[in-house]
């Protein structure tokens, strides 16, 4: 199928823009009445909204309905990511007829039992209820039969047990000091809300052998396994033509199909680093609704592979020794009317002003140099112990990139000079004479750096690609409200603005790098000016009960302290299952397949194999031994990035020393090679 005809239809699954405007107007409202979320205040208004949602799942074929959220601590465990307990739209009445029904209290809020979801002991079995809100931001949309409709899940008391719940609050913080900020610049918005644009890396693999590997089945990645002969050090696979030869275009352009029909402008998609990697990247678009439809998107990307014979992993570091996988957060400023803070030129055509640009970027970097520590806990995921500073992705140090242009502007601000910035470019001759210069930009592509600025937006770049990021839009947003209500309390007090830009600069100074973050040199120097540094992940996860944070976020109203240690405890507690589930599969791999088949051809490991199966038992005895939330999660990491890395040594040494008939797992070349091994594929 053509792209042409995959965008037909186009958004024609999500209940926005012209397809809700036909049924509202239907329904007796005025276009455009999703646009203010006032609705959700009035019944009245309310019931005509489900009534016309209501009116376009019946013409669109669907039955059920429910309220999506998205718990916690889900990211490579929990299937799609969200939570939801789908209902027919009808009820039967005393002759068994169906009575199609949809009020607008069912399409407000609904009820569940929260009892078996992550909550770090924010409820209990007898305070187990569950409440969901509909979220006006982000647009309901069917998918098959049903409609789904994005909804905040708190307790009984009013607790976030879910993502989206603190990532609008810290919208609202975002919205509500940055607005007051700049009018007291002399600049007067509607609104302020941040936008990302969110880079999706995923693996496609053959789905026979996958099935055949019970550490890819219960984990999305590979305990053990030899490397290939081949890997990716040609740089042979890195936007190299998809192949029609095997199902993996075939299969995006589904992926693509189905995305464009929720109207997800899942534009880019091509071949990354590692073999068998591939990327796929949306338009920009307002923080909430990209972190849903990216949602959405791993969902659909998992459950389309499938019909392809491929399996699809979305974890980190499925394989060794070849790159892992990411998920880049552009993440942006902007005002509801659509001017972009962080780029120089619209901002100043918009505000009349040249000191913003200067004063937002020097609140960021303060915020960055602050809170270093919240941006290493958002990035915290399971997966990520192997790819950060593994020359995929910036190490666990959290300094920013500006580009030479924009750092030598704000030193000159910071020292008084407040001329405008002029963002430099240069030409570039390919010395061909038919061919015009090149025109580049002041800022180059900084890939060691953890929040590189690339000009109109800051990119996070080392999230994980199984993670919801609505904890990292979370901390971005809360850090950058806390930087503008500090800036403009002082402005309040009577200092310029300028002012208060450059001695901010002058404090944090030290977090801007345009270097080599790679290099351990540079790493050495970075840790010695006092630029986060924190390895341990779960050492990172534990920063979120500092009273530092607590302080942050409580004074931001995004999270209390309950709902920060809570926090910490779901992540703390996936952090270390995930490890189990890691270590339990290793022992059924040695088990069941890799001794075996050592016995079989008379292999010199044998003993260091046997005598593996119990350290890891003692490694996992130890972790559930212990009480302490901290010392189990370090416990657990060491077990996983120690213990199980040396005896994977053992394996895959043996496993090149087997032969392959008695081998019984299916091996790299097995795995990563999909053009190679699927040239049958029509």
């Amino acid at each position: 199928m053509s792209t042409k005809a995959n965008i037909e239809g186009y958004g024609a699954h999500s209940f926005s823009g012209s397809v809700a405007d036909e049924y509202l107007t239907a329904a007796g409202l005025p276009s455009g009445t999703l646009n203010d979320h006032k609705w959700t205040m009035d019944p009245a208004a309310a019931d005509k909204v489900a009534d016309a949602v209501l009116n376009w799942a019946v013409d669109n074929g669907a039955t059920m309905f429910c309220h999506w959220f998205q718990p916690v601590a889900s990211s490579g465990v929990r299937h799609g990511l969200s939570g939801q307990v789908q209902n027919a739209f009808f009820k039967f009445d005393k002759d068994g007829t169906p009575v199609w029904d949809l009020k607008g209290k069912d399409l407000l809020a609904g009820e569940t039992d929260g009892s078996s979801y992550p909550n770090g002991g924010l409820r209990a079995t007898h305070t187990a209820g569950g409440y969901l809100k509909v979220d006006p931001t982000s647009p309901i949309w069917l998918r098959e039969d049903t409609i789904f409709i994005p909804a905040c899940f708190v307790s009984y008391y009013g607790h976030a047990l879910d993502e989206k719940t603190p990532l609008l609050r810290s919208t609202d913080a975002l919205n509500r000091e940055g607005t007051r900020l700049l009018k007291l610049m002399g600049y007067e918005v509607e609104g302020l809300q941040s936008n990302i644009g969110l880079e999706q890396e995923i693996f496609l693999i053959p789905r026979d052998v996958y099935l055949q590997r019970v550490d890819l089945q219960m984990t999305g990645r590979t305990v053990i396994g030899k490397d290939a002969p081949r890997g990716q050090e040609m740089c042979d696979h890195y936007m190299a033509p998809p192949s029609i030869a095997s199902p993996a275009l075939a299969c995006m352009a589904e992926i693509q199909r189905q995305c464009f029909q929720l109207g997800i402008p899942l534009r880019t998609r091509h071949r990354e680093v590692a073999p068998n990697q591939y990327e796929f990247a949306p338009l920009y678009g307002t923080v909430t609704t990209q972190i849903d439809q990216n949602v959405i998107v791993m969902q659909i990307i998992e459950e389309v592979a499938t019909q392809f014979g491929l399996a699809a992993l979305l974890q980190e570091k499925p394989f060794n020794n070849v790159n892992g996988s990411g998920k880049h957060n552009n993440w942006s400023i902007g005002t509801t009317c659509g001017t972009n803070l962080l780029n120089v030129k619209q901002v100043a055509e918009a505000s009349g002003s040249t000191d913003i640009f200067p004063t937002v970027m020097a609140a960021i970097v303060s915020g960055v140099d602050e809170h270093g520590d919240l941006m290493r806990a958002a990035i915290a995921s399971p997966g990520n112990d192997f790819r950060l500073g593994a020359c995929e992705a910036p190490p666990a140090i959290v300094s920013t990139y500006l580009g030479d242009d924009m750092t030598n502007y704000l030193d000159a601000y910071r020292q008084g000079k407040t001329d405008a910035y002029k963002p430099g470019t240069k030409e570039l001759s390919l010395g061909v004479e038919c061919i015009a210069p090149l025109t580049v930009p002041a800022e180059d592509r900084n890939r060691t750096s953890p929040f590189p600025y690339g000009g109109h937006r800051f990119e996070f770049r080392a999230v994980g690609s199984s993670q919801n990021v609505s904890l990292v839009n979370t901390v971005l947003n809360t850090l950058s409200a806390n930087a503008f209500k500090t800036f403009a309390d002082k402005i309040e007090a009577g200092a310029a603005p300028a002012e208060v830009a450059a001695d901010a600069l002058n404090t944090h100074w030290k977090v801007i790098f345009n270097g080599d973050n790679y290099d351990e040199a540079n790493q050495q120097m970075l840790t010695d000016r006092g630029v986060w540094r924190i390895d341990s992940g779960v050492d990172a996860i534990c920063t979120l009960s500092s009273q530092k944070n607590i302080d942050l976020f409580g004074d931001m109203k995004v999270m209390t302290e309950p709902e920060c240690k809570a926090r910490q405890t779901c992540l703390v507690d996936h952090y270390v299952g995930t490890v189990e589930m890691e270590a339990l599969c290793l022992i059924d791999m040695l088990n069941q397949h890799v001794i075996p088949a050592v016995k079989a051809c008379g292999g010199d490991h044998l003993a260091e194999l046997e005598k593996a199966v119990g350290t890891i038992k003692h490694g996992l005895a130890a972790v559930h031994a212990e009480e302490d939330e901290q010392t189990r999660g370090n416990l657990a990491r060491t077990l996983r990035l120690e213990t199980m890395v040396d005896i994977r040594e053992i394996v895959d040494t043996a496993e090149g020393e087997t032969p392959a008939s008695l081998w019984t797992l299916p091996s790299y070349k097995d795995l990563l090679f999909l053009d190679h091994n699927h040239s049958e594929y029509e």
